[in-house]
């Protein structure tokens, strides 16, 4: 279950319907890098808005014609943002003034439902509503997929190890699926027996946890180790049922610490990975405001101590994570937040 298969005052991504949408008025021009923070929100208004996130105030503003945006990422040197949206991935410049997209990948039949990038900038992933993971060469501007990874259901999440050689997939039949990049051979697993579609996957940084997030709300977590050929063993850790209502983001902290989940139950969970090892595990936060609906995606703050959330009511907001508090909220989007992007340019070495 993707973004198109969740009917939450969404328009329908029908290309002539796309068209007609309201068109934002010109972005700022100038590099959006010369902040040290890249924040970056979008969704159904066919517009990517970049924000100072001290202020919350729109810096600059890029039009995505033809299509909405359903997943975003910074490539590592913070240059460059990847957008996903309905059959094709744009690379937009933010070290120039140009507010147009500079390199276009096309030839996806479907939605584009997950994008990043390898840590060196060498290559990118994507995934999609074709049933498709692909890896994309970015030093060479070769804008044809370099290799694909075929599953039997429309995929909706996709993460990169920290090991940079494997790929886990997740699809709308509830498959989570690892794609061994060095030597392409591949495993599934299926947390929910009832097939539940995976909506979102994280692994932490230091490699030590992997969460998944499906469409019921349960939040699944494995514990990873290497095994044989460096591969990832995975070993089941925690279910939790963090939500009453669809599941749509998980995301780990910079430091590893924390777990948080989004919802359409309008809401955001925070837990601690300490507290894993518990019988019983209840959210350390619950984050919900008055005109919060739909939470599709969520960004931790490289000081793993706020979360910024985007919403289907078009805001995206700064939580403190100690108090539970709205600390800001940024406001400009016609339609829903579909996705964030969030780099902290201070901390590229």
């Amino acid at each position: 279950m993707g973004h198109s298969d969740i009917n939450e005052d969404a328009p329908k991504e029908k290309e002539e319907e796309l068209n007609q949408q309201q068109q934002q008025p010109p972005g700022q021009a100038g590099p959006a890098v010369n902040d040290e923070i890249i924040l970056a929100t979008a969704g159904y208004d066919n517009s990517i808005k970049f924000w100072s996130a001290h202020t919350g105030v729109c810096t600059r503003t890029h039009q995505h014609p033809d299509s909405q945006v359903n997943c975003m990422g910074v490539t590592p040197d913070g240059t460059m943002l990847v957008a996903g949206g309905y059959q094709r991935i744009r690379m937009y410049d933010l070290t120039s003034s140009n507010l147009n997209f500079v390199v276009n990948y096309e030839g996806i039949s479907k939605n584009v439902m997950a994008v990043g990038c390898q840590e060196d900038g060498k290559w990118m992933y994507s995934c999609g509503e074709d049933n498709c993971a692909r890896i994309w060469d970015l030093k060479m501007r070769n804008l044809s997929c370099q290799r694909a990874f075929q599953t039997n259901a429309p995929v909706n999440a996709a993460c990169l190890h920290p090991n940079q050689q494997e790929l886990i997939v997740g699809d709308q039949s509830g498959v989570v699926h690892r794609w061994n990049l060095k030597n392409d051979q591949s495993e599934q697993w299926i947390p929910d027996p009832g097939h539940s579609a995976i909506q979102s996957i994280d692994i932490d940084p230091k490699g030590q946890y992997m969460a998944v997030v499906n469409y019921k709300g349960i939040c699944y977590v494995w514990s990873l180790k290497t095994g044989d050929n460096e591969a990832t063993v995975l070993q089941p850790k925690v279910e939790i049922p963090a939500h009453q209502s669809y599941g749509l983001s998980c995301k780990f902290s910079p430091d590893s610490s924390l777990l948080a989940t989004t919802s359409a139950d309008m809401s955001a969970n925070i837990y601690r990975i300490s507290h894993f090892d518990n019988s019983q595990i209840s959210p350390t936060q619950h984050l919900t405001s008055q005109n919060l609906k739909w939470v599709w995606d969520c960004a931790f703050t490289a000081d793993s101590k706020y979360l910024i959330t985007g919403s289907s009511d078009g805001v995206a907001r700064l939580w403190n994570l100690e108090t539970g508090n709205v600390q800001l909220e940024y406001q400009g989007h016609s339609k829903a937040i579909t996705c964030l992007a969030f780099r902290d340019v201070s901390k590229i070495s």
